[in-house]
């Protein structure tokens, strides 16, 4: 057996152990001018501020506004989340960022026998105007930057209720600012598939909001669609802007089938991206995205408007290269993943806690990951300048070979007819596949070192944490009592009114009218979220229930 001395001679020669960036590009040794010959300041990277927006969409970056602390916050009852939320906001957040439960994401309410077991575990339900009612209590709606992940089916009754609330208090939502997530898709290729409603059904809905919005929510981020999730799967760098991306151009084409105007929504489409563990790739990447998105939008579609142009992302830092083993080594790999979010020029940045690989963050942890951001933005300076890497020649090489690679990932999804289309045939989910069995194979071998998993490991009885977050089984109990006493004590006519009005439009399919306002009334009458989509099922000629368990109340 190797001893003790043996090992420390050893590390002291060792050098680098892998040659290649996270996402398989070979790294040289060193870069030098020839690496970047070729490229033309002005039309390949610019100014900050400037067409292309490689080095960022603001000429002053974080100098004009440091982006937004937007820590992810959902469990137990709206309650729970309302009282976290207003922790955060103590500790210096200054954007809001709620996650809903799985119930919620698969369009049943709490209530439902499916639900049990889900109910307010892994976010926070959103089962009616109630639930949005407790969530805001004692959040100015007028003044808050709000982010409401409600990436699937959910997305237009969750957006409803965040309307109606706001009318209901009596306010402008002209002024509102936020993002809704609303991308379809997502639903779609994060595991639900086409249990809920067809893929085709979904994307009309989700435009749906970006026609509402254009027209009385300016301010309001219509479509913020999700890279992050599709980077968590395992794909790389180059394969999560162009998926990304492609997604994003089947989206606008669906919006200018509609009529409208390419520079009344494009300035309001978000992305949100991942921030992986390779340090310089995810910086290189982040730029690339930005030039890539910018290109498609003035040269493919011909928008007229520079904020049409410009790709404003939120990022979270990568969950899935955290680990149970060793939890405290994730607090360094999410400062890592933070700093490269930074600067690659981000908007708004979610921390993961160093607890995600075990449970939902602690309040301690919690506040961790909002000091990452707070220790980044106000000591360590990199706040100060505008894309201060831009003119190495490793980053710009790098730049490079990720956007080539993703225009080559995006020709072969166009020839398959864009991104929906790819991901119905199957193509999406066997690149998921490839890419995470050749992930894994190189940990097992080793050619990829992972910190205290297959090196630098520890038994596991020394492996301790002292605090894990546990949702109160009484916040689920009450949940699914609250719902239950809502049904029984509404307006049940109006709300009965109000389904029947919205599954006559919903029906319609040669002059189909936008179906959001029709959700805000139903919503406005405290129809549930199982009611609303139940009955836009059955104007789809589907079954009222997506499990076939609960049968339509009226």
């Amino acid at each position: 057996m190797e001893d003790k001395f043996e090992k420390l001679a050893k590390a002291y020669k060792e050098g680098a152990s892998r040659l290649k960036t996270w996402s398989g590009f070979e790294v040289k040794e060193v870069y030098k001018p020839e690496d970047v010959e070729g490229i033309d300041y002005n039309k390949d990277i610019g100014p900050p501020g400037k067409y292309p927006f490689t080095r960022g969409i603001h000429s002053d970056m974080f100098r004009g506004r440091i982006w937004t602390k937007r820590e992810v916050c959902g469990y137990g009852t709206p309650e729970d989340v309302n009282g976290r939320v207003k922790y955060l906001i103590e500790q210096g957040q200054t954007g809001l960022n709620v996650i809903f439960d799985l119930p919620t994401n698969f369009g049943i309410d709490s209530d439902h026998p499916f639900a049990e077991g889900d109910v307010g575990v892994l976010g926070m339900p959103y089962n009616s105007l109630v639930d949005m009612e407790k969530l805001m209590e004692g959040i100015p709606m007028e003044t808050v930057s709000m982010s409401l992940i409600a990436s699937s089916c959910s997305a237009p009754v969750v957006m409803s209720q965040y309307v109606a609330l706001g009318k209901k208090r009596g306010l402008d939502i002209s002024k509102f600012r936020g993002t809704i997530q609303n991308d379809p898709a997502h639903h779609y290729y994060s595991g639900y598939r086409d249990k809920f409603l067809p893929i085709d059904v979904m994307v009309e809905n989700a435009i749906d909001i970006v026609e509402y919005c254009a027209r009385y929510m300016p301010s309001w981020y219509t479509m913020n669609i999700n890279m992050y999730d599709l980077r968590e799967q395992g794909i790389n760098a180059a394969q999560e802007i162009a998926f990304g991306s492609a997604f994003g151009i089947d989206y606008v084409k669906k919006s200018l089938e509609r009529g409208l105007d390419i520079d009344s929504f494009a300035p309001r489409i978000a992305f949100y991206c991942s921030a992986h563990i390779d340090f310089f790739e995810e910086i290189a990447k982040l730029r690339a995205a930005r030039r890539l998105w910018a290109r498609i939008m003035k040269e493919r579609f011909g928008a007229k408007d520079p904020r049409s142009w410009k790709f404003k992302f939120g990022v979270h830092t990568a969950g899935c290269s955290l680990v149970p083993q060793q939890p405290l080594n994730n607090i360094i790999r999410v400062a890592y993943e933070a700093m490269a979010a930074v600067l690659g020029g981000v908007q708004s940045l979610h921390c993961c806690s160093y607890d995600e690989p075990i449970c939902l963050p602690t309040e301690q942890s919690h506040r961790l990951a909002l000091r990452t951001q707070q220790v980044l933005a106000y000591e360590t300076g990199v706040a100060s300048v505008a894309d201060p890497l831009a003119g190495s020649y490793y980053i710009e090489n790098l730049t490079n070979r990720i956007e080539e690679e993703a225009v080559s990932i995006m020709n072969e999804i166009e020839e398959m007819g864009g991104m929906i289309a790819a991901v119905k045939r199957g193509w999406y989910e066997k690149e998921i596949e490839k890419a995470s069995l050749e992930y894994q194979k190189e940990v097992e071998t080793k050619e990829r070192l992972v910190v205290g998993v297959n090196e630098f490991t520890i038994p596991p009885e020394e492996d301790t944490k002292e605090e894990v977050h546990v949702t109160p089984p009484e916040s689920i109990t009450k949940q699914i009592a609250n719902v239950k006493k809502l049904k029984e004590t509404r307006n049940k006519e109006r709300v009965k009114k109000q389904l029947d009005i919205l599954y006559r439009m919903a029906q319609e399919k040669e002059k189909r009218e936008n179906l959001l306002p029709f959700i805000i009334d139903a919503t406005s009458s405290y129809a549930t979220i199982g009611e609303i989509l139940g009955t836009i099922r059955m104007a789809n000629g589907l079954s009222y229930d997506p499990l076939d368990i609960v049968k339509p109340p009226f």
